[in-house]
């Protein structure tokens, strides 16, 4: 007699594996899909299809194109001017200006004219690197961290009170500054890790109805007394104290200061807490497979709050660039775009700290020059957003980058999923 066999099948053995979730997915694309090689024919091809914006949208280019079957080489080359001075405008607003450089060496210029380009894309950056890092950071845990505005703004707001309303020695009270600006985003951040750990509420949605909340929030103290300046009827706070204010590092000809360090001592700190600590190590692990972490003994729920506490911290330093580094005063647009560039500097620099702040000096140049390029050359400054959102859209499609350049795929695999293996044996 024959014993029935007691080997479960397959399907019964094996509990079917869960599909990722939205920050997973979208960090496994930017981690495993993108090399340096195809981030940077990313970023040539959306300044090329900007280019052709450029010159599309020149009224001389327009007049030319008319008779373009006459005479195409005055098209051709009304093209190539209008790109090429919208371009030479940008580089020479963000990186360097030629003639200042001239100026300077005939002793008709100072070094502040010569530096101005380059400071201003340093100022434009530092907010989009540390914001950057916040979203990076929750990233890497499975997390999309789409409320990084609203962190912002609490950062703000507590950075700006303590800096306008507490009176203290100098050194002091730039630190207490600073460390309110990171402690107001790391409240409202840590609010949204203990939803998610708790009830298993999306952060996506959490996030984003708490910018809405942030906001109102803001526009509620300054319409108090205590927040809203002496002799003003709009909404601006008072100033900050000189003493509270991030010194500059370039005299008082530039606006270039000190937030900078912060900002690249935020990223150290990141890529030392991913690459060199324990806690790290659980972040990534959590954020590659959740299920595995927990049977290995981790707590994802405990990771969820401590990834977006240090995200929302990072959010609110971003905002102490602003109100303690450039103007010194609340208002209702406080870093009103912040938030959302600071995804796309997060996926540009391919959720990693120093891609993060590579990723933030570009889109700071970008601002900067663009600026200088809609000045010079009556180029829309729109431009530079289309150009922005063009290098997230193939930086998000790998896959037409290298169809585009004939490029051979990429090998799959990648941290995330070498993580997952890991944890599964």
């Amino acid at each position: 007699m024959t014993e029935p066999s007691t080997e479960e099948s397959p399907a019964k053995s094996e509990a079917e594996p869960r599909k990722p979730g939205l920050g997973r997915s979208v960090l496994d694309g930017i981690v495993r899909g993108n090399s340096a090689v195809v981030t940077v024919l990313a970023i040539v091809i959306a300044l090329v299809l900007g280019g052709l914006l450029i010159a599309f949208s020149d009224s001389d280019v327009q007049s030319k194109l008319g008779y373009f079957t006459a005479s195409p080489g005055d098209s051709l080359s009304a093209i190539w001017n209008s790109v090429w001075s919208a371009y030479k405008a940008l580089f020479e607003g963000s990186i360097v200006d030629p003639g200042f450089i001239r100026d300077y060496a005939n002793g008709q210029g100072s070094l502040s004219q010569v530096f101005y380009p380059i400071s201003e894309t340093i100022v434009q950056a530092t907010p989009l690197i540390l914001a950057g890092l916040s979203v990076s950071l929750a990233f890497r845990a499975g997390l999309f961290n789409i409320g990084a505005q609203g962190q912002i703004i609490m950062g703000a707001i507590l950075a700006g009170y303590l800096g306008f309303g507490v009176n203290m020695p100098v050194v002091l009270h730039l630190i207490v500054a600073l460390a309110g600006g990171f402690i107001g985003g790391a409240v409202w951040g840590l609010l949204v890790g203990w939803l998610k750990a708790r009830t298993g509420a999306h952060e996506v949605i959490t996030t984003i109805m708490l910018n809405y909340v942030a906001g109102s929030f803001l526009l509620y103290l300054l319409h108090k007394s205590v927040f809203q300046r002496p002799g003003r009827t709009d909404l601006v706070s008072r100033f900050v104290d000189h003493s509270a204010r991030l010194p500059l590092l370039a005299g008082s000809g530039l606006r270039l200061h000190a937030g900078i360090i912060v900002a690249l001592l935020a990223a150290l700190a990141c890529a030392w807490l991913l690459n060199r600590s324990t806690l790290g190590f659980e972040f990534k692990a959590v954020g590659a497979n959740a299920e595995a972490a927990r049977t290995a003994g981790m707590s994802p729920a405990r990771t969820y709050v401590l990834v977006m506490l240090i995200a929302g911290g990072l959010a609110g330093l971003a905002s102490t660039a602003q109100v303690l580094g450039t103007d010194y005063y609340l208002s209702p647009g406080v870093n009103s775009e912040l938030g959302f560039n600071a995804i796309t500097v997060a996926l540009l620099g391919r959720a990693k700290p120093w891609g993060t702040v590579a990723a933030g000096l570009l889109f700071g140049a970008l601002q900067a020059g663009g600026t200088v390029m809609s000045a010079q050359t009556s180029t829309p400054i729109d431009v530079v957003t289309v150009i922005q959102a063009l290098i997230v859209v193939f930086i998000a499609a790998p896959p037409l980058v290298r169809a585009i350049f004939r490029l051979r795929g990429s090998r799959q695999g990648g941290e995330g999923q070498s993580l997952a293996k890991g944890w599964n044996g």
